[in-house]
């Protein structure tokens, strides 16, 4: 299982502005769906991230894309 963290961009998505961040799981033909789907929910309970997308390629390849708000915090001082 592959993981990449993206901030977002007008070219991932529609969102222009940098609201969310985005993780995209890269899942291979020969892994356990079983793993994937234990993963994916532990990074929504835990890190707080949402299922957007999830795609299945041809060669059995599957992709999911999750989103979280990106928390800023100010300065008070």
């Amino acid at each position: 299982m592959r993981e990449q963290v993206r901030t977002s961009s007008a070219t991932l998505t529609r969102d222009a502005d940098q609201r969310y961040e985005y993780l995209l799981l890269t899942v291979a033909p020969h892994e356990l769906l079983s793993d994937a789907r234990a993963r994916l929910s532990e990074h929504a309970e835990y890190g707080k991230w949402e299922l957007t997308r999830s795609v299945l390629l041809y060669g059995g390849t599957r992709k999911y894309w999750l989103r979280r708000r990106v928390m800023r915090v100010e300065r008070t001082v």
